[in-house]
């Protein structure tokens, strides 16, 4: 005889026996919807541990092991009510995405595009205006120019490198040419 038909035949036997009343009972303690879960792992262990089945009292036995699965599933389920209890009270923790950086990165660039399509002269102003944090007085003394001379030419540099960035990146032409200066010092930590 075929010891693999038998143990076949006798899980077959065992499922036809026992299964109405699993599914009862895991029913009435996880749900309908969990139900079929714990029965299906109460018999893969019925069917895993055939040899310590007891012959004479199965029903019994595929209490308990039905019993350890509930117990696994709602633990489970305490942990993912914690984790969601958890998750509900740092909305910004579950909801947060890592922040695009490709925005700054594509402003920069195209600063420093703008910037590089100006003349030295035009350039140098800039650069010693918005990154250096000169005021007209200093920026004057530095050119070697008076400080209306250093003035007009900020002007002229300001208006000529919002010309150049509207031309890189249309879509903000107009958040650009009102505000060279912010466009100008987004690009500061990275010369």
């Amino acid at each position: 005889m075929d010891p693999d038909r038998d143990a076949t035949a006798w899980f077959e036997e065992l499922f036809d026996a026992h299964y109405g009343d699993l599914m009862r009972y895991a029913t009435r303690r996880v749900g309908a919807d969990a139900a079929s879960d714990i029965v299906s792992s109460t018999f893969l262990v019925a069917w895993r541990r055939r040899g310590d089945v007891p012959q004479d009292a199965p029903r019994l036995w595929l209490y308990a092991i039905a019993r350890k699965v509930i117990g696994n599933e709602l633990r489970a389920r305490r942990r993912r009510e914690r984790l969601d209890g958890r998750a509900r009270q740092q909305p910004d923790a579950v909801a947060t995405t890592a922040p695009d950086h490709a925005g700054p990165v594509t402003e920069r660039l195209h600063v420093h595009q703008a910037l590089a399509a100006l003349s030295p002269r035009d350039q140098e102003v800039l650069r010693l205006t918005e990154w250096e944090g000169l005021d007209l007085a200093e920026v004057a003394t530095a050119l070697e120019c008076t400080r209306t001379a250093a003035k007009v030419r900020l002007h002229r540099a300001r208006r000529r490198f919002a010309v150049q960035l509207a031309a890189l990146d249309p879509a903000d032409a107009t958040v650009h040419s009102a505000a060279p200066r912010a466009a100008i010092l987004e690009g500061k930590a990275t010369s």
